[in-house]
């Protein structure tokens, strides 16, 4: 479908050019006005997880801008499942490539979804990110009155047992944090995959689950109940919302590489290629939304820190999401069998 669509643009604009400027002026012209134009109606967007989730609160607090700039309002629909998988297919195969459909995703744990079960669709030929929205590193975490006080008391517990360890699911960057920390550490962690930061965090404080793995600002918006120990990446940038919490690598001695979720709106590929001025209008807006005032006060009313929103484009989305392939492939074997 992509490369047909592709395809057919070459042809016409060579077929166009060819044929001299003449006949290249009558096609250029209403391309603008149909750029001019859009859009012209409500945009739908497919969420790949639960309603009332983290992914919901940040693409309404991003919409709540962002529908002003293009005089257009947004409705999500909600396909929780399969880590992801569900969603993406309904958008991809199911949802027309017009510019209006989009999807709200997590880059992170959803590009580890597509390596490990290789769904029937292509990135990022099917569907490409446009803006992201937040980087937010994995943590591992206990409730406030846990018996493990540091991360050191955690792996020495689970060098005698294994440790049940509650994620929000398998095919997650906080979940290969946790195996590669025992692999690394030859300490043994049982995942529990909950389908969602909410339920991950009630099995925590009910004691379900003897400690928790997730993105770090879930866990920093319920300071008063939970406690960070570590934190998956080279550098700790809530360090002042954490109590100082360590990153695991500097109390390792590690070398595990960055593990953060991020989230992003994507389109079909096939109408961003086709449809370039109207593409450019609405990443641009999403852009400018993301770093409007209105934005940052609705993030802030979420309960998630200002230090974790950060912008991304198109190309900035398509390296972050191979790079995660990457990742996952590293670890597939161990993400399959404890799948």
């Amino acid at each position: 479908m992509a490369s047909f669509d592709r395809l057919s643009r070459r042809a016409i604009l060579g077929g166009a050019l060819a044929a001299g400027p003449l006949l290249a002026a009558p096609f250029v012209l209403p391309r603008r006005a149909a750029a001019q134009a859009y859009p012209e109606r409500t945009f739908r967007v497919v969420i790949p997880t639960g309603q009332g989730g983290g992914a919901e609160r940040l693409a309404r607090a991003h919409d709540a801008a962002w529908s002003k700039l293009l005089g257009q309002n947004f409705e999500y629909e909600f396909f929780p499942g399969a880590g992801g998988q569900i969603g993406y297919e309904m958008f991809v195969n199911r949802r027309e490539p017009d510019g209006y459909n989009l999807l709200f995703g997590n880059m992170g744990p959803e590009m580890i979804m597509y390596a490990v079960q290789e769904p029937d669709y292509t990135f990022p030929d099917d569907y490409i990110y446009f803006c992201r929205t937040d980087i937010d590193d994995s943590a591992v975490f206990v409730r406030r009155d846990s018996e493990y006080e540091s991360i050191e008391q955690v792996v020495d517990a689970a060098k005698q047992n294994p440790l049940n360890t509650a994620v929000s699911r398998i095919p997650h960057p906080a979940s290969i944090g946790m195996l590669a920390l025992g692999e690394q550490t030859q300490s043994e962690f049982n995942l529990i995959p909950y389908g969602g930061g909410n339920p991950t965090q009630v099995a925590v404080l009910n004691g379900e689950a003897d400690i928790g793995a997730l993105p770090i600002a879930g866990i920093v918006a319920l300071s008063d109940q939970f406690r960070v120990l570590g934190v998956f990446s080279d550098r700790n940038i809530l360090a002042d919302k954490t109590e100082n919490a360590p990153t695991v690598n500097a109390v390792f001695g590690t070398s595990l590489p960055d593990l953060s979720s991020s989230r992003s709106w994507a389109v079909h590929t096939a109408w961003a290629d086709s449809n370039p001025d109207a593409f450019a209008k609405l990443a641009d807006t999403a852009k400018q939304a993301l770093e409007s005032d209105e934005f940052r006060a609705a993030y802030e009313k979420t309960g998630a820190p200002i230090e974790t929103i950060a912008f991304g484009d198109r190309e900035t989305c398509t390296t972050y999401a191979q790079n995660m392939i990457e990742l996952a492939n590293r670890y597939k074997s161990v993400l399959s069998a404890d799948g």
